[in-house]
């Protein structure tokens, strides 16, 4: 390499002073050294700025996503504190509503001019006047505002149903065959049925104890006592969730304490049941049905009670009572009343004062409360046994 003066001459600083200048020779190339200032070119400038932007944009939406998580999270923890407050309020709603039940159901009982339980009644409409003009609310109102939420109740007898921890081997047959149950399953369900409820362990002819039912999966033992909730019926062997509810209705849900196994040998061929066994029994009563709430279908459990004779009673009782003609017209005053029909055989009626009432004893309430859009429904069991007692036997919610 040979250092050579520059033949151009000197060059010029920014200042105007001379300034050297070399040129150096390296092989066949020639360099010029100065102190001339080099600047990126803008392509790369805009490329640094649009990921500059990029990321400006990323970090945004990060923060924008975490605020609105957060906001979230904070709406979620509200509602919940919000509801949390409303349960105690929620839960004396419930009860106000239990309590306006039980002033109504007393206040029928008290009418003189209505020695009977029907439904026309103020308890079964929800509407109408009680009876007795010193009654502190004249009218009764389904659905009423009480304090920050409202209350609508709901009031249905019991004595409407034949009672299942009661019910003969005669009557649950009627039952099975009613529902249009195939003949073989009849004497293995009912005396399956007879077997949860009975205090032994004795097997009866195509029945089921414990024995059975710790084979399934999970296994668990039969009851051997008095049926509480009629679910319970779900647990017996060869009763199916169509059986149950009646494959008429589709407002149940599904049957989850239905066995494994006995779920996993159902036929594919499902039959048809008009009516369940939730329609005909019910675990809590007096024993005896009201003519004047029960269905046609209930009424044929009776002995002896045919399709004609049962829709006679239920048509015998519609219309308004006659005061001029006291149980003639209307709701059945007594049993007796029921002479009046003329598909009845003569002094049948007196027969059926085993079987039959007019008064309904046990009642269950449905309580629907609402706070703000939060709801809760509430239920409970009454035994009515004077205007004056009135017991409240059973309170929940779901």
């Amino acid at each position: 390499m040979n250092l050579l003066p520059n033949k151009f001459g000197p060059w010029r600083s920014a200042t105007g002073r001379q300034c050297p200048s070399f040129t150096f020779h390296v092989s066949r190339f020639t360099f010029h050294a100065s102190r001339t200032t080099h600047h990126a070119p803008r392509s790369t400038l805009h490329a640094q700025r649009g990921i500059a932007l990029i990321i400006v944009m990323i970090s945004v939406f990060v923060l924008t996503v975490l605020a609105g998580g957060f906001a979230w999270s904070m709406k979620v923890e509200t509602k919940l504190a919000r509801n949390g407050n409303s349960e105690e309020e929620l839960a004396w709603l419930g009860r106000s509503g239990v309590e306006y039940a039980r002033w109504v159901l007393a206040n029928s009982m008290a009418n003189p001019t209505q020695p009977y339980d029907s439904l026309d009644q103020p308890w079964a409409t929800g509407s109408g006047f009680l009876g007795p003009t010193n009654n502190p609310i004249a009218e009764v109102e389904k659905t009423f505002p009480l304090g920050n939420g409202t209350v609508t109740w709901t009031i249905t007898d019991l004595e409407r149903k034949a009672n299942i921890n009661t019910a003969a081997e005669g009557m649950l047959q009627q039952a099975l065959i009613l529902m249009g149950a195939d003949a073989s399953d009849t004497t293995p369900i009912v005396n399956a049925i007879l077997d949860w409820i009975d205090p032994d362990d004795q097997t009866r002819v195509q029945g089921a104890e414990t024995d059975y039912y710790q084979g399934l999966n999970p296994p668990y033992v039969a009851k051997n006592g008095p049926i509480d909730d009629l679910s319970e019926l779900l647990l017996i062997r060869g009763i199916t969730p169509e059986m149950y509810w009646g494959t008429a209705s589709d407002d149940h849900p599904p049957g989850a304490f239905t066995p494994r196994a006995s779920r996993s040998h159902l036929p594919t061929d499902v039959p048809s049941f008009p009516v369940g066994l939730v329609d005909l029994f019910t675990p809590l009563s007096r024993g005896k049905i009201n003519i004047n709430t029960a269905s046609a279908e209930v009424l044929q459990l009776i002995p002896n009670v045919d399709n004609l004779l049962a829709q006679a009673i239920v048509n015998g009782r519609q219309g308004e009572a006659d005061p001029g003609s006291p149980g003639m017209l209307g709701p059945y005053r007594s049993v007796a009343d029921l002479q009046r029909l003329p598909e009845l055989p003569r002094g049948f009626g007196n027969q059926l004062g085993q079987f039959c009432d007019v008064h309904s004893y046990t009642f269950q309430v449905q309580v629907d409360a609402e706070i703000s859009g939060y709801k809760r429904t509430f239920f409970a069991v009454l035994g009515r046994n004077s205007p004056r007692d009135v017991q409240v036997l059973s309170f929940y919610w779901k």
